[in-house]
């Protein structure tokens, strides 16, 4: 009930926080795209004339690169982070705590000294204690880095006619100022490349196509829950039937923020189903007759889920039970990561990535700058992260009676980042307490971490792909046969062992956040 009543104060609060600017003016630097959704989005509010920027469920906003009004970036972020804890009717400090208590109970008559010991237990972890040696592992370079790229960020400010201090609300527009002197490219302006239907049919289709063998028909006889809610038939290279893949591409007011993928109908031989798994997105829908134009970030998150998707569709289990994504919880983001490879993969990336009115291929050389910038801002990104995962940690490594004497969610934040070193003003946690979906709503209670700890994984299969020649059916025949397929039915490490031949290697993921200099 409690978690019930987070999602719904969550919900409720994002949409009564939408930022509505009547000036277009405060909106310089969005696209005629970005422009339309933002009218369209008040309009829907009873704004008519004006323009609203809805949130997204992370702290941060995709309109903070691009904006250049600073007060405007300032009322988005400060209307992010205000989310569930202003003290209103959709509050929810109280809730979390209670939250966090009821799990440290039941945790005690489980036997278990703390909700984190419980949820772990079962995890490939093991063990909060070995979450918390890697977490502090990586907290330090990553911390360390943030600061360089703070100080190269001031460097730009300090000369302007009126220069200030950077903060949270600044950091991601004059990181595209540094991308953009330092390798050339300003990510925003490649939207163009990246039009929503062709990213999906001649990206994260091909890609799948050429590795699994499989294709996607789509099927607009079957009704879905939703009129934008699309239904694809899956096939394999045989023609035998996988399953079913639904897209829900679009915000709504009604929907829930974020990205994920649910199976509403898990494979299982024992009941002779097929999988029906559903991908949910949140991007802004443009304007009658205008092309839907996804970030980077989104084209990033559109593969990645579709990982997940496939982890459910490929699942060839007796009991649904360990079908697909029924796994440890440190370990189902580890598919949807090696998913994510298949963006700048030449093979793939030339044919998806065409300008939306001319039809021309991203340029060689954008393509060659966007390869080179993948240890940019890395301090910034595995900061955030790393400060949302040791959140989740301290309130669920409360015992219940220290989880009763909170009286501020605030206080508890701030002393649990200087408890790890990341309690940086400039660096918010990805996902602050009163907003933190994942663990207070969602399945990642204790878990937030999985996502790192996957990540471990993810880096060492794919240094694994690229040695054995990528995009290759072979290839994809053994990740989908030895890892995707087998689910929850086989020990995680045991199928990784069988797909890799050893055991992972931290270097990887070291290497591809720059932690290792």
């Amino acid at each position: 009930m409690l978690t019930t009543t987070f999602e719904k104060n969550l919900l409720a609060d994002t949409n009564d926080l939408a930022v509505i600017f009547e000036d277009p003016a405060d909106l310089a630097g969005l696209t005629e795209s970005e422009m339309s959704a933002a009218a369209h989005a008040a309009a829907d509010r009873g704004h008519e004339g004006a323009y609203a920027i809805t949130l997204t469920l992370f702290t941060g906003h995709p309109y903070l690169s691009v904006l250049t009004n600073r007060e405007s970036r300032r009322r988005i972020m400060h209307a992010s982070r205000s989310r569930g804890n202003r003290g209103n009717a959709h509050d929810n400090g109280a809730v979390l705590v209670e939250i966090v208590r009821l799990r440290a109970e039941r945790a005690a008559l489980l036997g278990y000294e703390s909700h984190a010991a419980y949820a772990t237990a079962d995890e490939t972890a093991g063990s909060p204690e070995a979450v918390h040696e890697l977490l502090r592992r990586l907290a330090v370079p990553a911390a360390r880095n943030a600061e360089r790229e703070r100080a190269e960020l001031q460097l730009l400010v300090d000369v302007e006619p009126e220069p200030f201090t950077i903060e949270a609300h600044d950091w991601a527009f004059y990181t595209e100022k540094v991308r953009t002197a330092s390798f050339d490219i300003d990510t925003a302006a490649l939207r163009p490349w990246f039009e929503a239907e062709r990213v999906l049919q001649d990206g994260v289709f091909y890609a799948a196509e050429q590795l699994y063998g499989v294709r996607f028909i789509e099927r607009t006889d079957l009704p879905a829950y939703h009129p934008e809610a699309r239904v694809f038939e899956v096939f394999n290279a045989d023609d035998s039937p996988v399953g079913l893949f639904v897209l829900d591409l679009y915000t709504r007011d009604a929907k829930r923020g974020g990205a994920w993928m649910n199976s509403i109908v898990s494979q299982s031989t024992l009941r002779g189903t097929k999988a029906v798994v559903v991908n949910n997105l949140n991007v802004p829908k443009p304007g009658a007759g205008l092309p839907t134009l996804l970030t980077l970030d989104e084209v990033t998150t559109l593969f990645h889920e579709f990982g997940h998707a496939l982890h459910g569709l490929f699942a060839t289990v007796a009991y649904p039970h360990f079908a697909g994504t029924n796994v440890h919880r440190d370990f189902v983001e580890f598919p949807s990561q090696v998913n994510e490879m298949w963006i700048l993969w030449p093979e793939v990336l030339r044919n998806y990535a065409r300008h939306v009115e001319t039809g021309e291929p991203l340029p060689d050389d954008i393509v060659e700058r966007l390869r080179s910038t993948e240890t940019f801002n890395q301090g910034f990104a595995t900061s955030e992260y790393l400060a949302a995962s040791w959140l989740d940690q301290a309130w669920h490594s409360l015992s219940e009676s220290a989880a009763a004497s909170v009286t501020s969610v605030s206080d508890f934040e701030r002393e649990a980042l200087t408890n790890i070193g990341l309690d940086v003003p400039a660096v918010p946690p990805r996902y602050a307490s009163s907003y933190f979906a994942h663990v207070f709503s969602g399945g990642y209670s204790a878990g937030y971490y999985s996502y790192i700890w996957s990540e471990v994984l993810d880096a060492d299969a794919v240094q694994w792909f690229r040695t054995h020649g990528g995009l290759r059916r072979d290839n994809g025949d053994r990740f989908r046969q030895r890892l995707l397929g087998v689910g929850g039915s086989k020990d995680p490490l045991e199928a990784y062992r069988d797909f890799r031949g050893r055991d992972p290697d931290i270097q990887p993921l070291l290497a591809r956040r720059g932690l290792d200099a």
